[in-house]
């Protein structure tokens, strides 16, 4: 995946496309998707693209109706945004708009349904069942330690983690301000190293190494500046880095993605540890914020931001 670099390509004539960034919306991940929208929508502008700024609400089918864009992209996340819903909007409207479709955006985003798919494609997942929030405060779901996560969530909201040898659910699970829904999935916990690689442009990029300063890879390790360090290229031996890049573009095309893609493993080369590679999960709607993995992997294969969005624009389309 290697194409022209902003000054090159950002800078040709748009047609004097009219592309509305959809952003914000109605889930928790809101803010990261403003950020990820206004990131976009700059380059685009940069780019000659006659940009209109949506802020997503339940009234979106008539605001499309009345801008008459020629494009929509597609920059919000989590629920309504990267699940189906926005998608199938578009679909009856007859708007072209980036990223994956209706059918495999609802599938990656539910992760207890992608599991099966992915699992039938010979991608390694860990083990997880599914459970109500009252059936995982009241007792253990499975022997810790484990993970308990919303299962239409994004950004690590809602994630619990219960250690090894905890001698009771977590209390979070209970917290009067929960937001993330009661039904959710608890996994196995997989240890080890956190690895990620996207799809752009059918095929996969280099690997991203995330590493925290001893948390796991949660919202603020996510977004905020120095909240995480990243090795592009991660420093892995050329067996196991292939075949991150390999399960990656099998999850992408298991699941029926389009446009980018983003796929997250673990992999477990502790001295005890049980060296596995098991994917986490596929993100059909990937931040594009100042601090997300996919502009900076694009940068690293010589497609800038500007060249990156300009792309996506340009691959935009009904029925995918």
């Amino acid at each position: 995946m290697v194409a022209p670099k902003e000054s090159e390509a950002g800078n040709s004539p748009s047609d004097g496309k009219h592309v509305a960034i959809l952003m914000g919306g109605l889930s928790s991940e809101r803010e990261v998707s403003f950020s990820s929208g206004d990131n976009c929508a700059n380059r685009l502008e940069r780019n000659g693209y006659r940009v209109s700024r949506i802020d997503v609400d339940r009234d979106i089918a008539s605001v499309l109706r009345e801008l008459k864009p020629d494009v929509a992209f597609n920059a919000l996340h989590g629920p309504y945004g990267e699940d189906g819903t926005i998608q199938g909007v578009l679909e009856f409207l007859a708007i072209p708009y980036t990223h994956s479709g209706v059918l495999a955006s609802a599938l990656a985003m539910h992760k207890l349904l992608a599991k099966p798919v992915l699992e039938a494609a010979g991608v390694p997942m860990a083990e997880s069942i599914a459970v109500t929030r009252e059936e995982a405060a009241r007792e253990h779901p499975m022997d810790p330690p484990y993970v308990v996560k919303p299962i239409e969530e994004g950004s690590s909201y809602g994630v619990v983690i219960v250690r090894e040898g905890a001698n009771a659910p977590s209390a979070e699970l209970l917290a009067d301000d929960w937001a993330y829904g009661d039904n959710l999935m608890a996994e196995r916990y997989v240890a080890g190293r956190e690895l990620t690689c996207s799809i752009i442009d059918g095929e996969p990029t280099d690997v991203i190494e995330i590493v925290t300063d001893g948390r796991f890879y949660d919202f603020d390790a996510k977004y905020a500046p120095s909240g995480s360090i990243h090795i592009l290229p991660a420093k892995l031996s050329s067996l196991v880095y292939q075949n991150v890049r390999m399960l990656t573009q099998r999850a992408h095309d298991a699941l029926g993605c389009r446009g980018v893609t983003r796929t997250d493993f673990r992999f477990d080369e502790s001295q005890n540890g049980t060296g596995e590679l098991i994917c986490l999960e596929v993100n059909t709607q990937p931040g594009m914020t100042p601090t997300s993995l996919v502009p900076e992997m694009a940068a690293y294969a010589g497609m800038d931001l500007g060249a990156l969005v300009k792309w996506m624009v340009e691959d935009a389309s009904c029925g995918r």
